[in-house]
């Protein structure tokens, strides 16, 4: 079975927002600010699609964003640039639990991000002691 979620928002509110730094931790993990904060040029488009991606993992779930925080949720890329979803904590324990494998897809223009992400539940159910 697959499931799918949507989110397109604007680049220009991510900047905003990133002015607090309680909301960068809230919401980012270490490895996303590492990859893409920089004091001097911070890169917003990929921040706002990140941003997205968690929204649109929620929304695949069927959930929103509840049972896990918006940091353990990791927008990554690969060596060539592709993005990967990454978990932690409870966000790890739901993927596993549920047996989903995940995809995402991101794109970005202008002042707009958006963000695909399509859940497919895989049977390979695993319990986490957490």
């Amino acid at each position: 079975m697959f499931t799918v979620g949507v989110d397109l928002a604007t680049v220009s509110r991510i900047k905003k927002s990133l002015e607090n730094e309680r909301f960068a931790k809230r919401v980012f993990s270490e490895r996303e600010l590492e990859l893409f904060f920089d004091i001097d040029m911070p890169k917003y488009r990929s921040l706002r699609a990140n941003f997205a991606a968690k929204e649109a993992f929620g929304k695949a779930l069927g959930t929103g964003v509840k049972g896990f925080s918006l940091n353990e949720v990791s927008v990554l890329r690969n060596e060539a640039g592709a993005p990967y979803l990454e978990f932690t904590g409870r966000a790890a324990a739901i993927v596993l639990e549920g047996g989903y494998s995940c995809s995402v897809s991101l794109s970005h223009e202008g002042d707009r991000a958006v963000a695909v992400v399509l859940l497919e539940k895989t049977g390979n159910i695993k319990k986490l002691d957490l």
